[in-house]
């Protein structure tokens, strides 16, 4: 499986996931269709789907014409408000993509229909995968549920807005509560190794926030480091990993007294997952990453 990570907009991500015997390709919240054509023609693949994490209109803007582009597309999605989606998928439900296997993961708070998905492959050594529209590395927001047993490959996640490289979503259309809630389960569940691709380049900005958590944060101060030196040379900071955005996100470590006092005692989910991010990326990025 390969994952071309691919910069649009003003701060988004989108995705082509890569099938690499079958060269079938699967394509996570597209925002600008002919450029994610572009790179499918490049890599030689055939799109079948569209995986959109979230209704939004940065992460769906370019369904309708991307199915107008490719007649016969699939789009799916948890929420019924995405565009020229073709099939609404069920918390739990699994697809399958030649040796690529998805599960379905509902992670309410960002918004009331928000889906990760959580991606990895058969007899595959490589990590798994999960992708989300909210999650930003260093902090992440998922739902109330346990993931059944997961595969002893490594898998990878799409998260969309839920999760973020130190940070995660505005919880915009629920509670505080309930996106705590999908931040701690899916946390307690995947694999810590699982890759996070996530919908939005806010690292900087979060480890900032994190550094004024936790000033005495080696892991912080090292990762904050190395996030400026990627902003400075215009490359991503996705993917992270499950284990490195708990080293470095004081929200992921919502247990740590020192979070609590940070929040001058209010009550842990509202305070925990606030986010005072600001907008503030324009950049053209190649395709990698990872921190």
């Amino acid at each position: 499986m390969k994952v071309k990570v691919i910069p649009v907009l003003e701060d988004n991500y989108m995705y082509l996931i890569i099938e690499e015997h079958t060269r079938e390709a699967v394509a996570v919240d597209v925002a600008v269709p002919k450029r994610l054509l572009e790179i499918a023609g490049r890599e030689g693949v055939s799109l079948t789907t569209v995986l959109t994490t979230h209704h939004h209109w940065d992460h769906t803007r370019g369904n309708a014409e991307l199915v107008h582009l490719r007649p016969g597309l699939a789009v799916m999605g948890a929420d019924e408000r995405i565009c020229a989606l073709t099939r609404r998928l069920a918390h739990g439900e699994e697809l399958r993509f030649g040796a690529i296997h998805v599960r379905c993961l509902l992670t309410p708070g960002h918004t009331s229909g928000h889906m990760s998905y959580f991606l990895w492959e058969d007899e595959c050594p490589d990590p798994p995968a999960l992708f989300s529209g909210t999650l930003q590395p260093g902090l992440i927001h998922l739902c109330n549920f346990t993931v059944p047993s997961l595969p002893p490959s490594d898998p990878l996640s799409s998260l969309g807005d839920a999760l973020s490289v130190a940070g995660c979503g505005w919880h915009l259309e629920d509670t505080a509560q309930q996106m705590y809630q999908s931040l701690t389960k899916i946390l307690d569940t995947l694999p810590p190794q699982t890759k996070v691709f996530c919908g939005h380049e806010h690292t900087l900005n979060n480890l900032e926030f994190a550094q004024k958590v936790e000033p005495c944060n080696d892991h912080v101060r090292a990762k904050l480091s190395w996030a400026q030196k990627r902003d400075d040379d215009d490359i991503p900071t996705v993917p992270s990993t499950l284990e490195r955005i708990q080293c470095v996100s004081s929200q992921a470590r919502w247990h740590q007294p020192r979070s609590w006092r940070y929040s001058a005692g209010s009550e842990h989910a509202s305070s925990l997952l606030w986010n005072h991010r600001s907008p503030r990326f324009g950049h053209s990025w190649p395709c990698s990453g990872g921190f």
